[in-house]
């Protein structure tokens, strides 16, 4: 009887490290992913700037897509300001600025870094114990972020 206790314990002790571990690498990887969308939001931003300094004439336009909030679970509203902004650019400019072309790029890393740190999060967040145990607590599940709906 006494074995079998030992034995009890040592597997809800091991479960318990895990589960503990696990929550741990979960938080990590939510902050990663704020992380991430926050600066895929400021190399948005910065290129809506850019384009306000390069072109007066489109400022109404960035300063639009600027104000728009990059929100998890929201992305849609960012997105179709994101697409009228590229509009303009590729309307007024025939072929990119330095400084744009920095941002443009700026910009797709920063969308790498993101999908894939939301594509990390989402593989330990779906995985059947994780759920079971409600691991990932209160938090949204993290969504992709389409970059390729802009068409920069």
């Amino acid at each position: 009887m006494a074995v079998e206790l030992v034995i009890l314990f040592a597997i809800l002790l091991v479960v318990g490290m895990w589960a503990l571990f696990t929550a741990q690498r979960l938080n990590s990887l939510h902050i990663r992913t704020d992380a991430a969308l926050a600066q895929l939001e400021a190399t948005l931003d910065r290129r809506a700037a850019v384009v306000s300094a390069l072109e007066p004439e489109l400022e109404h336009v960035a300063a639009r897509a600027e104000s728009t909030e990059l929100v998890q679970g929201h992305f849609d509203e960012r997105t179709k300001r994101e697409r009228e902004l590229s509009a303009a650019i590729a309307q007024r400019f025939g072929s990119r600025p330095a400084l744009l072309a920095d941002a443009e790029g700026r910009i797709h890393l920063a969308h790498r870094f993101y999908n894939e740190a939301v594509s990390d999060t989402r593989a330990l967040r779906l995985r059947p114990a994780v759920k079971l145990l409600r691991l990932g607590g209160t938090a949204k599940l993290p969504e992709f972020f389409e970059l390729s709906q802009i068409d920069l």
